[in-house]
């Protein structure tokens, strides 16, 4: 595969208009809108700066050793839902300010979903819409959010994501830090689109909800599988959630093994160190749980884990 350079984001669209499928940016490009890849063109290296959305997915595109920048409520990678199915998106050695938003919608109906070190530096979900409902309350969606919402039970994502990452202990991401999803009614429970995931497995992931103290009917989570989520198994390495009621490792999904071999820490009120309202085959903590703030807690379980 023969790579086209570009260094300015005229060269980047020129690229783009000539019908290049292999891009390589070299150095740091500023000043970009928002750029579509078409379907099974890739882009590698560089850095891209955006001043509102940024980087938009179609089908079969692969994006790799490259940083993505825009402000931290903006989305940095996303996906065009106006293509019916996403082929293989696959995002590799990628860090962005901002959310990576990958989803099925509007005309979406197939797709899968390949994630290997991703790092959201920066990035602010409390503004967003769009937000499962269950168990009485709405979640915050994440700083990496997978979320497959057709009602249809035929739509089915894949997914493998791996050595995913958030924010940092002296900057957590606002909202939710990881999020993994399929859709579900307004009890939580699953009933339409799901994502099929083999592994998930995240880094250190910091996140603060920002959630006004008192508000008894809004969460987030640090790693959060939500309902119409099918998970064969959940790796985390360290989770630390800073807000009111900001949940460190949540599950609404079907999980086959959850192991968490970092600590699980939250230090807000009313914070809950592994809350389960789904499914879970085995839970593995071989690591500190530990939660610090008025009414919060080790655990919430409403259903039995072996």
């Amino acid at each position: 595969m023969e790579w086209t350079k570009v260094t300015s984001a005229k060269e980047l669209t020129e690229a783009l208009s000539s019908g290049a499928l292999a891009i390589e940016v070299v150095g740091r490009v500023g000043g970009m809108p928002s750029v579509t890849l078409p379907p099974g063109a890739s882009l590698r290296g560089g850095s891209l700066g955006f001043g509102a959305q940024g980087l938009r997915l179609t089908s079969n595109n692969t994006v790799q050793d490259t940083t993505i920048t825009t402000a931290p409520q903006e989305v940095a990678i996303y996906n065009d839902t106006a293509v019916t199915d996403l082929g293989t998106l696959a995002l590799a050695n990628v860090t962005t300010t901002g959310q990576v938003y990958l989803a099925a919608d509007n005309q979406v109906r197939a797709g899968r979903i390949e994630a290997d070190g991703v790092h959201v530096t920066m990035a602010d979900t409390r503004g967003r819409f769009h937000r499962p409902t269950g168990f009485g309350v709405e979640a915050l969606q994440g700083a990496f959010t997978v979320w497959n919402r057709q009602p249809d039970p035929a739509v089915r994502l894949t997914a493998r994501l791996e050595r995913i990452s958030a924010g940092s202990a002296s900057e957590p991401v606002h909202g939710g830090g990881v999020f993994v999803g399929g859709h579900g009614d307004t009890a939580g429970k699953a009933d339409g689109g799901t994502v099929d995931v083999e592994l998930l497995s995240t880094g250190d992931v910091f996140s603060n909800g920002g959630i006004a103290p008192g508000t008894p009917d809004l969460i987030s989570g640090g790693v959060f599988v939500i309902s119409g989520a099918n998970v064969a198994e959940v790796r985390n390495l360290g989770t630390t959630t800073y807000g009111q009621n900001d949940m460190v490792l949540d599950n609404w999904g079907a999980v086959t093994a959850w192991n968490a071999d970092g600590p699980v820490t939250s230090w807000g009120p009313s914070g809950i160190g592994f809350v389960n309202f789904g499914h879970i085959g085995t839970l593995s903590i071989d690591a500190p749980v530990e939660t610090f703030g008025l009414g919060a807690r080790i655990q919430r379980l409403r259903r039995v884990v072996r």
